[in-house]
């Protein structure tokens, strides 16, 4: 996509994520809007560039105003709880079947015609240790937290597929890196002797570099690769036991003990479409190359 004239808009911009997308959207010449509730909270991003307007997913005519004018809109907003909680997931469920509605309204009533929404390769769980791509998916259990995501997922993906937009739907892994505060949170509960392994340690867990989903999502814009749904993970998913005995050894501190509670879901992801139709290459291809102490 030519930079000549575009404006992409972010929703969701003061999030990790969005952190690390906005300067390199920036940087490609694109002109930047980030869309925040909070907009003094938003320094950093007007310092890469950004224009700043207030926008909350739940409030339509905000999002109309902040869209009018954008050839493209990137939706990041999530409502999740931090790695370090057991917090469950119903504000994001609905932010996902109600929310991203809202979103899609306001973007065909501003004339954006391209969307790009943030999902989750969560909706390809439960393998155990086969390969998963984009065509596998699992019937999720209900009566379960994960189920219950993984179903409101794929409600709003049904949302982006049928708004009668252009879309691209990106599939991210498990974030870490920067600003995530999960590998903080491995190496603190290690440090101090309270890292559990999860269930068994068996199940697979497939993670992203949250620099690497940022680069998969500017090749995304600039490419489109209209109407996809693509995973982005890296190249090497681990067992989580073996993950997390890692993150334990970087820091000299107490393998993961019995006892932990488990993901509850297996996903080994395999990024070859990501790769063939992003031209997208992962900085850090499997966790010993992204995790640092």
């Amino acid at each position: 996509m030519s930079a000549v004239s575009t404006t992409v808009a972010v929703l969701g911009a003061s999030g990790v994520y969005g952190r690390h997308l906005l300067p390199r959207v920036s940087a490609r010449g694109w002109k930047v809007r980030a869309l925040v509730r909070r907009p003094e909270a938003a320094v950093a991003l007007a310092a890469c560039g950004a224009e700043i307007c207030r926008a909350d997913i739940f409030d339509p005519a905000s999002l109309r105003t902040a869209l009018r004018g954008c050839a493209v809109a990137v939706n990041l907003a999530t409502d999740l709880p931090m790695p370090e909680e057991a917090g469950d997931y119903a504000a994001n469920d609905r932010l996902r079947r109600e929310g991203v509605p809202l979103w899609l309204d306001a973007c065909r009533e501003a004339g954006v015609e391209r969307v790009l929404q943030q999902s989750v390769g969560l909706v390809h769980a439960g393998a155990g240790a086969a390969w998963a791509d984009e065509s596998t998916f699992l019937s999720p259990d209900p009566g379960t937290v994960t189920g219950r995501a993984i179903a409101a997922t794929l409600d709003m993906e049904a949302s982006v597929r049928g708004s009668g937009l252009d879309w691209i739907i990106l599939r991210g892994a498990y974030f870490y890196g920067p600003g995530t505060g999960v590998e903080e949170s491995w190496f603190a509960r290690a440090r101090e002797g309270r890292l559990r392994m999860p269930g068994d340690g068996k199940d697979y867990l497939s993670l992203v570099h949250v620099a690497d989903m940022a680069a998969a999502t500017v090749l995304a814009i600039e490419r489109w690769p209209s109407r996809r749904a693509l995973i982005v993970a890296d190249d090497g998913p681990a067992q989580a036991g073996t993950i997390l005995e890692h993150a334990a050894r970087l820091v000299g501190g107490a393998p993961p003990q019995p006892g932990g509670r488990g993901f509850g879901v297996s996903f080994r992801l395999d990024n070859a479409r990501a790769r063939e139709y992003l031209g997208w290459t992962p900085l850090y291809p499997d966790y010993r190359s992204g995790l640092v102490r």
